[in-house]
């Protein structure tokens, strides 16, 4: 077998630039968000501490209508493609919608 020039890590390349990019946050956080973002954990699980404990209090302070917010995000979460939410809320460290 002939390998024309090129190298076993020239392969190696090639055959990860075929891999898309997948997140591992942006399902989980998307989940949290929708089923429990009453809680804030999807905050939490993102690092955003103080954030979640501000959605918390926010919920306690509206009775709950502000559970509206984690929801919404959730929803924004999935629709995002995984390098753009790894872009805007893992490395960017957006923290609201």
């Amino acid at each position: 077998m002939e390998n024309y020039g090129y190298t076993n890590s020239d392969n190696a390349q090639n055959q990860q630039a075929n891999i898309p990019y997948r997140s591992e946050k942006k399902i989980p956080a998307a989940l949290l968000g929708i089923l429990v973002g009453w809680l804030g954990l999807n905050k939490f699980y993102l690092g955003y501490t103080k954030e979640g404990i501000i959605q918390i209090i926010l919920n306690v302070v509206t009775f709950g209508v502000a559970t509206i917010i984690p929801f919404i995000e959730g929803i924004l979460y999935l629709f995002m493609s995984d390098k753009q939410f790894d872009d805007t809320y893992v490395h960017g460290k957006k923290a609201w919608l």
